[in-house]
């Protein structure tokens, strides 16, 4: 429920009123949320928080209001300084006008901003198709870049809250009686269990420093493509302590976001494009990932429910939003068995490609991580993935150690309930029994495909490639023909086709299996 003074609603009303008359303001474009009104003019736009409060922000007093702007503005300009400018008063003159930035008495305050193309909101790109896979990196590297230089916070305060989201969530559902009572107490007992398996967890995070004052409120209409790039805007500026979470509680937010509207192809990139920025410290976080999904989208549900009391409009389409959270909620607190698999061949046969198309469908969701041996070998040696390497960088002992690592990483992720793709030559017969046996050691299916191209075919793909992980060259490929690769165990695949040939042939291997 919300709450504000006649005085103060009435104010406003004056205010809003003067913004959006014809006369003064004209082709002006309001737009209302839950705690805000924003007026789009022209390049301008001014946003005015809503005389009212909630349990969680107050806005009911204007003192309190311009604080909020002063805080919005603080907080939101390391994300977005081309959005974000001042904030401004809305004044009374002498004779009982209105102004923007007068001299006359505040009436009202705003946050001046430049305007952005609407259209070019996160969620209306992905509501329109799948986005590519630079944007999604590009999105990826904005977020951890903002975790990099995020100031770190108490760690108790936040993890202590999981347990009054949770709460709120429940009470929310089971009083707006849109979903059944069955399921909302489903979502709210496996969420407890959850938090309850992931609690030392979380506490190791925190005295690591990974909760951090964050975006807080990273769901993709708060990120923009401006300038062909993404921005970050709109963080939450009315409570630090809602803000000041993990790391990856944060990410997880944009991540379900893609899943709510059906893009799991650039919910699996985000999630693997963010690990590799952020090298392998993030891996031990994905136990966690089920819940952070969860949560997310369950809150998202409960606010959409909320504003179907405040927006009549729409209310069927309000609900079936709401209703496709709550199920992504359920979904993502249920994840299944993770899974392993590997893909081998040589260079030019099209395993990292395979690899980044079959990870989304791989569960639990986002997908699979993926674990590629090109990619951890510049990070071994601390470079940017497209840099090439010195020969050296290709000893026998050095690829042992990738291997090595490899296969440390995909066992601490199976060992988070998550599910693993790695991708590798895996010319050697000990390598293919080193992935498989990690597998068998943990009890988690096992996929191998070991892919095949003719020469001509491997190296005129070597030759396409751009700015791409692998140091290959169209020699290496042909020396790649004198290697002894032995019996393979795995399932030998035709990859001489399209990558979708190649994807359909792993796809169908894989459900016949799982069937058999």
């Amino acid at each position: 429920m919300t709450a504000s003074t006649s005085a103060d609603a009435a104010a406003q009303d004056r205010v809003f009123a003067f913004l959006t008359d014809p006369a003064t303001h004209p082709g002006v474009q309001r737009i209302d949320t839950h705690a805000a009104a924003v007026f789009l003019e022209g390049t301008r736009a001014l946003k005015i928080k809503r005389a009212i409060r909630f349990p969680y922000l107050d806005y009911s007093t204007l003192a309190k209001r311009k604080a909020a702007c002063d805080e919005e503005l603080r907080v939101n300009r390391p994300f977005a300084p081309q959005i974000y400018h001042r904030v401004v008063a809305i004044t009374q003159n002498p004779d009982g006008s209105l102004s923007i930035g007068g001299s006359g008495t505040p009436v009202e305050f705003a946050v001046e901003m430049t305007r952005f193309d609407e259209r070019q909101t996160i969620d209306r790109l992905a509501e329109a198709g799948e986005p590519d896979r630079e944007l999604v990196d590009a999105i990826a590297d904005a977020i951890a870049a903002s975790h990099a230089v995020a100031q770190p916070a108490p760690a108790e305060r936040w993890i202590e809250s999981i347990s009054a989201f949770i709460d709120d969530n429940t009470a929310a559902l089971r009083t707006a009686a849109c979903f059944p009572a069955s399921d909302v107490d489903d979502l709210d007992g496996a969420s407890r269990s959850a938090l309850c398996r992931i609690r030392k967890l979380l506490e190791q995070r925190g005295r690591q420093g990974y909760v951090r004052r964050c975006h807080g409120d990273l769901h993709l209409a708060n990120i923009a493509l401006i300038d062909r790039r993404p921005v970050l805007f709109d963080a939450i500026e009315f409570d630090a302590s809602i803000a000041s979470v993990d790391v990856f509680y944060d990410l997880a937010f944009p991540i379900m976001d893609f899943l709510r509207y059906g893009r799991g192809a650039a919910a699996n990139a985000l999630l693997n494009r963010y690990l590799v920025s952020t090298a392998s410290e993030t891996l031990d976080a994905l136990s966690a990932l089920p819940l952070f999904m969860s949560l997310r989208s369950a809150i998202r549900a409960k606010v959409l429910l909320a504003r179907m009391g405040v927006n009549s409009r729409d209310k069927a389409g309000v609900l079936r939003s709401a209703s496709a959270y709550f199920e992504l909620a359920r979904e993502a607190i249920h994840p299944p068995a993770p899974t392993l698999v590997a893909i081998g061949g040589l260079s030019g046969t099209g395993k990292s490609m395979l690899a980044r198309a079959l990870a989304p469908s791989v569960l639990p969701q986002p997908g699979a991580v993926v674990l590629r041996s090109d990619v951890l070998r510049k990070q071994l040696f601390k470079i940017n993935e497209t840099d090439r390497l010195p020969e050296r960088a290709y000893r026998p002992e050095i690829t042992a150690q990738i291997y090595q690592i490899m296969v440390q990483r995909a066992r601490r992720a199976l060992s988070q309930g998550h599910s693993v793709v790695v991708d590798a030559v895996f010319a050697e017969q000990a390598d293919r029994n080193a992935i498989s046996q990690t597998a068998r050691q943990l009890k988690v299916r096992f996929n191998g495909f070991f892919l095949r191209a003719d020469l001509a075919t491997r190296q005129s793909r070597v030759v396409r490639r751009k700015r791409d992980a692998s140091d290959a060259t169209p020699e290496i490929a042909g020396l790649q023909e004198q290697y002894d690769i032995g019996a393979v165990d795995w399932d030998i695949i035709d990859a001489s086709g399209t990558p979708e040939q190649t994807l359909e042939r792993c796809q169908a291997r894989i459900t016949h299996r799982e069937a058999a």
